[in-house]
């Protein structure tokens, strides 16, 4: 008994190794990119944070001496404004280091899934799917 209709059942196309070790990698790597977009989505976020920090302090007064708390991991430093400023540069840059990487790995990701997509499509066409979920 079979749940595929008549036109999409096709011939029985043997599933070698090989064939096996293919859908196993794009599964691997679709998990991957599922874990790194959420990651990439944390790190966009902070960033947004970061930015709106930076805006405020760019409206801070430079004459007013009461030291900012500014966090740091998991802990609250206090900082005079300049030292605030040049730390929120380097944070942001960090940021955008860190962004630029996930996005990155992720493009190599869909590259990767891409080849095998038309690999495994072209030896098993309907009878295979490989399409992932937003």
């Amino acid at each position: 008994m079979s749940l595929l209709p008549p036109e999409d059942e096709g011939d029985g196309v043997e599933v070698a190794w090989e064939d096996q070790q293919r859908i196993n990698t794009f599964s691997k790597l679709n998990n991957r990119l599922s874990d790194i977009q959420d990651l990439l989505k944390l790190k966009q976020e902070e960033k947004e944070y970061y930015d709106d920090l930076s805006t405020e302090l760019e409206l801070a007064d430079e004459d007013d001496k009461h030291p900012i708390l500014y966090k740091m991991g998991e802990a609250f430093f206090y900082l005079d404004l300049r030292a605030a400023r040049r730390q929120l540069k380097a944070d942001l840059k960090r940021y955008e280091h860190d962004i630029e990487g996930l996005q990155g790995k992720a493009e190599e990701c869909e590259k990767g899934m891409k080849e095998l997509k038309v690999q495994l499509y072209a030896k098993f066409g309907k009878q295979i799917n490989l399409e992932t979920n937003p």
